[in-house]
């Protein structure tokens, strides 16, 4: 789905088709937002000759998957970062920057949903009196997309603190749910982090002024992405540190439990071992055994068991091993 807005001072319009869309770029005066909600091949195809769009930008939007980057081409620059869609889930936005013109590609991802610009319009429309320009168009689209990476990084906060309580408060569970858990924490920490990091050498690029077309007044915006940006990698690397830690942690307490589980199997084994030495000795039948014919010789072996055992067990207990 392909939308175009024209912006100029005060106003702004919608255009349609290529021809207007051509034709209302050739006016400096004019700012020209395209957006392009996961586009089919005839659209993108159009738009691409129609701003002449270089042939290695437009592959990459077709392929998909590319890490967030900045290149430079002679008529345009080419970005690529990571949203949060609506669903929680990373959607790839693909940014072409020109003089006066911006498009943007926001592809789906795996649930069918895509970034939303919905604020980003009403963020625009509140500060575009400042300056016109593409900068600030494209610094309250980035503004937006850095910021929703704080719901993402406090979601996985949050699945992590639930997990540290479960494994502090009940141990880990014999069936290896929380293992499991953690693993998928952890590959989906390790994806949000390649999605992100980046995207930090990306704002570096637009703070050195490399996008001749981005106004010097938004460059003092950019910054703002930057830090933002800086906050939510350092929220990310600590979170993988205390992922470090749980995990570490899981494994000592599963190790402790399974050497409660050997200290009582071992006690166990010592008790029973002593009256099965005895009831093995006396159950040879030789003829010559000492208290073999005594009349009380069974009740005393059985007394002889049931005091070893208790000695034993008591002298476990005394240790907590049972």
């Amino acid at each position: 789905m392909l939308s175009a807005t024209v912006y100029n001072e005060e106003t702004l319009w919608s255009v349609n088709g290529i021809e207007a869309i051509v034709s209302a770029i050739t006016d400096p005066s004019n700012l020209l937002w395209i957006d392009l909600c996961g586009p089919g091949e005839e659209e993108l195809d159009e738009i691409a000759r129609g701003l002449d769009l270089h042939e290695l930008a437009v592959e990459d939007v077709r392929k998909h998957g590319q890490r967030a980057k900045l290149n430079r081409y002679p008529l345009h620059a080419f970005l690529v970062a990571y949203a949060r869609a609506e669903d929680g889930d990373m959607c790839e936005v693909d940014f072409f920057i020109g003089p006066n013109w911006l498009v943007t590609v926001r592809e789906t991802n795996d649930h069918g949903e895509t970034f939303s610009i919905a604020e980003v319009t009403r963020r625009y429309d509140r500060i575009r009196s400042l300056d016109t320009g593409v900068g600030f168009l494209l610094y309250c689209l980035l503004d937006e997309l850095v910021d929703g990476y704080f719901g993402e990084a406090e979601k996985a906060e949050d699945a992590l603190e639930a997990i540290e309580e479960m494994l502090f408060d009940l141990g880990p569970p014999p069936d290896g749910t929380l293992q499991q858990e953690l693993l998928d924490l952890r590959r989906s920490m390790i994806t949000f982090r390649r999605k992100v990091v980046p995207l930090r050498d990306v704002a570096l690029s637009l703070l050195r002024r490399e996008v001749p077309w981005i106004e010097d007044a938004a460059i003092v915006y950019f910054e703002d992405v930057f830090d933002h940006l800086l906050r939510v990698i350092d929220q990310i690397d600590t979170q993988r540190e205390l992922m470090g830690n749980v995990v570490d942690a899981s494994l000592a307490l599963t190790s402790n439990r399974m050497n409660e589980v050997m200290k009582k199997m071992t006690s166990w084994g010592a008790i029973l071992i002593v009256a099965t030495l005895i009831a093995g000795i006396y159950g040879m039948n030789f003829t010559d055994m000492p208290e073999l014919h005594w009349r009380f010789g069974y009740y005393g072996a059985l007394g002889l068991m049931l005091l070893t055992t208790s000695c034993l067990y008591l002298y476990f207990r005394r240790k907590k091993w049972l």
